[in-house]
C-alpha cells in the first residue's frame, strides 16, 4: 500500500475534526498536524488545544511550524479567511507541496488563491466539499479541478476519500458549490423566516402539515428542526460562505437578493451562540425567538 501523506490541516473545525476521526476509524494513521488561528485568543485556546488532543493530532502554534515537511495543506478555514490562508501558506509552502483549497469561496477567490499558491512553487488543487461531513466523516462527496488533480485524487485515494474529479480550471469545482449552496442554505433561511413566523402566530402545525402534503417526500417536520440546528450551530459560517455565493451571482451578471437575504437570515441565528441539544422543530424556534424578543 503506498505511504500515507503527511497532513497539516488549515484550521480545525468541524470539517477537519471528522476527517481525522474518519481516517482513524478506518485504521488510517497519517501524520497529522494542525494549525488553528484560535490558539492566538487567550479565551479560546485551551479548547483549541484540547481538540487537537482529542483527535490525535499535533497542534502548531505557527503556521510555518505545520506546513514545514508536510505533504499536504488542507486549508479548511471559514470562507472569508480563505484568501488569507492562501496568502499566508504561500511564505512559507515549499517546493511540489499540495494545497487542498477546500474551503466554500467563490470562483475568483479560488483563482486568486491558486495563482499565489503555484507561483510560491505549490500545486493548488480546488475542492469542494459537497455533503455535511457528518456522518459522512471522511467519505463526504469532494469535486477537485485544476491543473494538479490528477495526482490529488491519487491522495484522496490513499485516504480512503470520495474525490470526482470535474473538467475545467480552478474554481469550476467551487462554482458547483455555490450554485447548490443558494438552494441549500436559501431553503435553511426559507424555512426559518416562515416557520418562526408560523410558531409566532401559533399555526405552525397548520403549515407542516400542509407542506407535508404539498411536498410529501420531504420529510417536513423532521427537516424544519434540523434546519434551525445547522444555522444555529454553523450559521456565522454559512453567513461567510453565502457571501462568497452572492459575489459568484453578481459575476454572473444576475440579481443575488437572494443570496444576501439568506446571509442575514444565516448571520442572525448564528449570532444568537444558543447551543442546540436536539434537532426537534418547537424548542429550537422557541429558543430562537425567546433570542429575537430580547433585542427588541
Amino acid at each position: 500500500m503506498p505511504a500515507l501523506p503527511d497532513i497539516i490541516f488549515i484550521g480545525f473545525g468541524e470539517a477537519a475534526s471528522a476527517f481525522a476521526k474518519g481516517w482513524r476509524g478506518a485504521g488510517l494513521r497519517p501524520a497529522i498536524k494542525a494549525f488553528d488561528v484560535k490558539t492566538d485568543d487567550a479565551a479560546l485556546k485551551g479548547a483549541k488545544l484540547a481538540d487537537y488532543k482529542t483527535q490525535n493530532v499535533e497542534g502548531c502554534l505557527e503556521i510555518k511550524d505545520g506546513i514545514t515537511g508536510a505533504t499536504v495543506i488542507f486549508s479548511m478555514v471559514t470562507a472569508d479567511q480563505a484568501a488569507k490562508a492562501a496568502a499566508d501558506s504561500a511564505l512559507y509552502i515549499e517546493q511540489g507541496q499540495y494545497y487542498f483549497d477546500c474551503n466554500s469561496c467563490a470562483p475568483e477567490t479560488k483563482k486568486i488563491n491558486a495563482r499565489l499558491i503555484n507561483a510560491a512553487g505549490g500545486r493548488y488543487v480546488d475542492v469542494a466539499v459537497m455533503a455535511p461531513v457528518y456522518p459522512n466523516m471522511h467519505h463526504a462527496p469532494l469535486l477537485i479541478c485544476g491543473e494538479y488533480a490528477d495526482e490529488a485524487l491519487e491522495i484522496f485515494d490513499r485516504l480512503d476519500m470520495k474525490a470526482q474529479i470535474v473538467e475545467g480550471d480552478i474554481g469550476q469545482a467551487s462554482s458547483i458549490k455555490m450554485v447548490r449552496s443558494i438552494m441549500i442554505k436559501g431553503l435553511e433561511a426559507l424555512n426559518a423566516e416562515c416557520l418562526l413566523a408560523a410558531r409566532k402566530l401559533g399555526i405552525d402545525e397548520t403549515i407542516l402539515t400542509s407542506l407535508e402534503k404539498s411536498f410529501p417526500e420531504f420529510g417536513w417536520h423532521e427537516r424544519s428542526g434540523y434546519m434551525l440546528e445547522r444555522m444555529m450551530q454553523h450559521g456565522i459560517r454559512r453567513a461567510a460562505e453565502m457571501r462568497e455565493v452572492a459575489l459568484t451571482v453578481e459575476h454572473l451578471g444576475l440579481n443575488n437578493s437572494m443570496a444576501k437575504a439568506t446571509v442575514e437570515w444565516q448571520q442572525l441565528i448564528g449570532d444568537m451562540k444558543l447551543q442546540a441539544t436536539n434537532e426537534e422543530f418547537e424548542p429550537l424556534a422557541d429558543e430562537i425567538l425567546e433570542k429575537l424578543g430580547d433585542r427588541k
